[in-house]
């Protein structure tokens, strides 16, 4: 007998069980304390900015734009499987209670993400309203409202395969969010607000009379389960081996260029293929992409040198730490060990290629200082960028990569 609470219960703790493993390496990382000293790092600057605003600063609107966001994206966690559209596709009707279980849990998890995002922007609210932080509890309990309502909906939009229907979805429930959080936040007449919850009831009614007759659609439920973890399989491969990653590859033919410019030599045959391999693969060129853009853009809005010089390390570190595991890319394909090329060569040209990358973005963090004007604090970031990206990659990354 078929029995659905045991089968949720199965799922979510193989799924807890899995994430739990996986989280104990990224926490026990060195990337830990980087990241809290960044954190910190921002808190200050945070604080100091605050000081600055004025009682005119358009906080309300500024706050209803990103949490609305948070609030908008509301996936449900299914736990469901590749072979689920095969054998538990008979079963839908028996299964109510596991979704519902589903939708309980994307309401906690998704909401101590909201609780994060509103303890981090409250201060700016309460520094420019005047009214502290009393409020905080009172707009936590209707933003957790508000966010089961977006999952009930965004399940319900579940149940139709146009792409268009989606995005429509996305777009309208992300305006009526804006609207209801920025009125919130205005503190307007409750009679207003109770108008947009019964647009929002009326919204999710309209979708559940007319997905009444309509029946999931199971691979488009497992595709954005496994897109999902497959991004956080990808974080946690930074850290340890995870054989459940999926390598996401594009072709990427405009940057060509750079793969050109290498030597057809027999000892460059390694930077050929860890260049090729950083360009196409969305892991290290998007992550490197990132975090030259957020670490540019802090250091360029940091006003005193010796902060622009702390960001521009960790950012470098971070970097470099993250692509690590560049070296052991390519380790599962048997026919790279066929190729008739020494382990020094390898060793020399993932070096050179991280030695590279690094310096492009020390380049690019002293780039921004002087775009200020500022050239003895630029000069002294690219200085100190080279020395760091030099004993990262010859020192750090040796005895690293031995482990």
């Amino acid at each position: 007998m078929f029995e659905e609470k045991k089968l949720w219960k199965d799922r979510a703790g193989d799924r807890m069980k899995d994430l739990g493993r996986y989280l104990r390496y990224i926490f026990n990382g060195h990337l830990v304390i980087v990241l809290l000293f960044l954190i910190g790092t921002a808190a200050f600057y945070y604080q100091e900015w605050l000081k600055t605003l004025p009682s005119s600063f358009p906080a309300e609107i500024i706050l209803a734009i990103i949490l609305g966001f948070f609030i908008t994206y509301s996936p449900v966690y299914h736990f469901l499987l590749e072979a689920d559209k095969v054998f538990l596709l008979p079963l839908e009707e028996k299964l109510k209670g596991y979704f519902l279980r589903s939708g309980m849990v994307s309401i906690i998890f998704q909401g101590y993400i909201l609780l994060m995002a509103l303890a981090v922007l409250m201060p700016l609210y309460a520094r420019v309203s005047g009214n502290g932080f009393r409020l905080f509890i009172p707009f936590l309990v209707v933003l957790l409202l508000i966010k089961g309502w977006n999952i009930a909906a965004s399940w319900k939009i579940q149940f139709y395969v146009e792409l268009a229907v989606h995005r429509w979805d996305y777009l309208v429930r992300y305006f009526i969010n804006i609207v209801f959080l920025y009125l919130l936040f205005k503190q307007a007449h409750l009679f207003i607000l109770l108008l947009i919850a019964v647009i929002m009831v009326f919204y999710y009614y309209s979708f559940h009379i007319k997905t009444t007759k309509m029946g999931l659609k199971w691979e488009q439920l497992i595709e954005g389960e496994e897109k999902r973890m497959a991004q956080f399989y990808r974080l946690a491969n930074l850290f340890t081996d995870v054989p459940k990653v999926k390598d996401i590859v594009k072709r990427r033919r405009y940057l060509d260029l750079f793969i050109s410019k290498i030597p057809f030599s027999q000892e460059k045959t390694y930077l050929y293929l860890f260049a090729r391999t950083f360009l196409r693969s969305s892991d290290y060129l998007g992550l490197f992409v990132r975090l030259t853009v957020i670490g540019a853009l802090a250091i360029y809005f940091i006003s005193f040198g010796i902060g622009q010089l702390v960001l521009s390390l960790l950012f470098l570190y971070l970097t470099g730490f993250q692509l690590l595991p560049l070296w052991n890319h390519h380790q599962n394909k048997l026919w790279v060990d066929l190729y008739p090329v020494s382990q020094q060569d390898k060793t020399n040209s993932y070096h050179f290629l991280l030695m590279i990358i690094l310096v492009i973005q020390s380049l690019i963090f002293a780039l921004m200082i002087l775009i200020k004007g500022v050239w003895l604090d630029s000069l002294l970031v690219l200085g100190v960028g080279l020395v760091f990206s030099c004993l990262f990659v010859y020192v750090y990354s040796k005895i690293r990569l031995k482990k």
